[in-house]
């Protein structure tokens, strides 16, 4: 239905001429001010694969000298719906039937560890491909939160973990008595893999029976990469899911993703903070 501008102007109790001059009006400096930090701000949010919340967010801003309020960066962000993913929450159980003797459990939540290379954890998931699972192993710092190894395959092989262990082992080098922190996976309680780690010194670790959160920070990590990673259709093929998680682990992951557990900071960056704390005292 059509009405004329001097009936809707009068409904509204506005003037004609005022009407015509708001529609010439210039945008005032606040609000092109505005249309630009709403572009920057969607730039930084699909950068950092729209999964940081505010206070993450807002400190990219600020570490790149991007002036504006946490407030006015919420309001805009509403504006043009900048939602952040919202991780899925899942339980995984695991049968307690146990036919190797579980290492003992060395390490409690919450986790934590003084220096890198004191304690890793390490886990197993599943990636949807078009081709069928790829099976992703990963070793984790506790400390820094860095991916220190990793390996995948497309079949539930024992060497699988054994070579996540033997990448970590040869970038990180630590020193004897290291803990290791796994669930109790045949993987993990193989003969073979305890050898691995007897041979390196390395202390191994293993949950409760059936307690998903006994490695909780492996499970969270599995819940974060699947979130930024994996929203949305299936890769089409196994090597498109390896450059995937490849560029996701060694390039965005370890170098640039903050961690709000280690002061806002990335992996790599946290590792360079101790050592450099370290040299000075």
């Amino acid at each position: 239905m059509n009405h004329r501008l001097a009936d809707l102007c009068r409904a509204l109790k506005v003037s004609a001429s005022g009407y015509h001059a708001w529609r010439q009006r210039e945008p005032s400096l606040r609000a092109r001010e505005d249309t630009r930090l709403a572009v920057i701000i969607a730039a930084m949010h699909h950068e950092h694969r729209e999964a940081y919340g505010s206070r993450r967010l807002w400190r990219v801003l600020r570490l790149r000298d991007v002036p504006c309020g946490r407030h006015r960066m919420d309001r805009l962000r509403r504006e043009h719906g900048l939602s952040t993913r919202r991780r899925r929450r899942f339980l995984r159980a695991r049968s307690a039937l146990q036919r190797t003797p579980a290492a003992p459990r060395r390490v409690t939540w919450p986790f934590a560890a003084p220096a890198p290379d004191r304690v890793w954890v390490g886990d197993i998931t599943h990636l949807a491909t078009q081709q069928g699972p790829l099976l992703l192993a990963v070793i984790m710092d506790v400390h820094s939160r860095r991916v220190v190894g990793w390996a995948m395959d497309n079949r539930q092989r024992l060497e699988l973990a054994e070579r996540a262990l033997q990448m970590a082992l040869q970038h990180r080098r630590p020193e004897p008595g290291l803990i290791l922190h796994h669930d109790r996976g045949s993987q993990y309680t193989g003969a073979r893999y305890r050898a691995k780690a007897e041979e390196a010194k390395i202390q191994l670790s293993m949950s409760r029976p059936s307690m998903p959160y006994d490695n909780a920070m492996a499970e969270s990590f599995f819940a974060t990469l699947k979130l930024e990673l994996l929203e949305g259709p299936a890769y089409a093929t196994w090597d498109d899911a390896r450059q995937a998680v490849f560029e996701y682990l060694e390039i965005f992951y370890n170098r640039v993703r903050m961690h709000s557990a280690i002061g806002y900071r990335s992996p790599l960056q946290a590792e360079r903070d101790y050592q450099i704390n370290r040299s000075v005292s």
